[in-house]
């Protein structure tokens, strides 16, 4: 009789999103524009929207090793987070790019974000969401947030 090992990650810890974050991404490919996407947080408060946004993000990214963001846009944060097993530093500056965030890899791949603001209408945040992931979509972040909110009457 043989023994059959289960293979399984050892020491490699799943994380599943506890609610599906409010997130669309460009196709994997070569980068076209300033954003790879829009996520709509449900909240400002960083501890409780990044565990579901970076379980997501990891399936693109590997795992997940900074999370950069504009200090006026979100409350004080730490320096690091733990998800998934695994701590993930929190770089807030003055000088990241408005409505924006990005998240690195550990092997160095990035995915930058345009930020819906949480208290959005509804339908202009999905229409931004929606524009923001189109493949062949070059427009800036201001441009994408004018437009779509011109867009809904």
């Amino acid at each position: 009789m043989t023994l059959v090992e289960a293979r399984t990650k050892v020491g490699r810890r799943n994380s599943s999103p506890e609610h599906t974050p409010r997130l669309r991404l460009k196709p994997k490919a070569p980068r076209s524009g300033y954003v790879d996407g829009a996520w709509w947080p449900r909240s400002d408060d960083l501890a409780t929207e990044l565990p579901d946004l970076l379980a997501v993000l990891s399936i693109r990214l590997g795992p997940v090793d900074r999370f950069i963001f504009n200090l006026n846009e979100w409350p004080t944060a730490s320096a690091k987070f733990s998800t998934g097993g695994r701590r993930v530093r929190l770089d807030g500056y003055r000088r990241q790019p408005a409505n924006t965030v990005e998240v690195l890899g550990l092997n160095r791949n990035r995915i930058v974000l345009l930020v819906v603001p949480p208290n959005a209408d509804p339908d202009k945040a999905h229409a931004t969401l929606m524009a923001a992931a189109v493949p062949s979509n070059k427009s800036t972040v201001d441009n994408l947030l004018v437009v779509t909110a011109e867009s809904t009457p």
